[in-house]
């Protein structure tokens, strides 16, 4: 069984449960995603199976992907990602994975990129708590010390310095599965979802 399924975040919402509870959801489109190429060790050197999902026009494709689509004799889509599997050979191309795999499940992981926020200081990086704001104490949001004197004469790595921030990948564990609409191929998670609207997720079976 292939545990994943790759859709696109919508947005936040919330939704009451049977006592009236206020949920926050993320809404996630996750369209039927179908098996484009199947991956063994015999001919890629590892076990794993390409999914397809979204919709694309045919002429919007380029040339090298509208070969690999037609080489492997499926419909073109806009997304393409990998999941490892035990054993590839046991998928065909054309099999689908629907929202419905989530029916009765606990819970799931979701996996997703951070927001990117570009070149950031360590107040907003790392929550260092800067200086004194008043007047006159030349030190306010800057980091500070950052290493030895003359011995070891260098800084060690790791030291929380400003850099780039975001565009991780990140991982939620253990979420809800609060409601699925089948004939919208839309889940509802409890809580928030790494990455901005629009952005592709990965829900996997916790």
């Amino acid at each position: 069984m292939i545990n994943a399924l790759f859709g696109k975040k919508l947005g936040m919402t919330q939704v009451y449960d049977e006592n009236g509870n206020i949920i926050p959801v993320t809404v996630v489109l996750a369209q039927p995603n179908k098996v484009c190429q199947v991956k063994t060790v015999d001919t890629d050197g590892y076990e794993a199976v390409q999914m397809g999902f979204g919709e694309i026009k045919p002429s919007k494709v380029n040339k090298p992907m509208a070969g690999h689509f037609a080489k492997q004799g499926v419909e073109p889509t806009r997304y393409l990602r990998e999941v490892r599997v035990d054993n590839a050979a046991d998928y065909k191309v054309g099999d689908e994975v629907t929202v419905s795999m989530f029916a009765e499940l606990p819970a799931v992981d979701v996996t997703g990129t951070s927001k990117g926020k570009g070149f950031a200081g360590v107040i907003k990086r790392h929550h260092f708590a800067g200086g004194p704001g008043y007047h006159g104490s030349h030190f306010h949001r800057a980091p500070g010390s950052i290493g030895q004197c003359s011995y070891p004469s260098r800084v060690f790595k790791g030291m929380r310095l400003p850099g780039h921030m975001g565009c991780d990948t990140v991982t939620v564990k253990n979420l809800k599965v609060v409601r699925i609409d089948e004939e919208q191929s839309i889940v509802l998670i409890k809580g928030a979802l790494p990455g901005g609207k629009n952005g592709i997720v990965r829900i996997r079976l916790a």
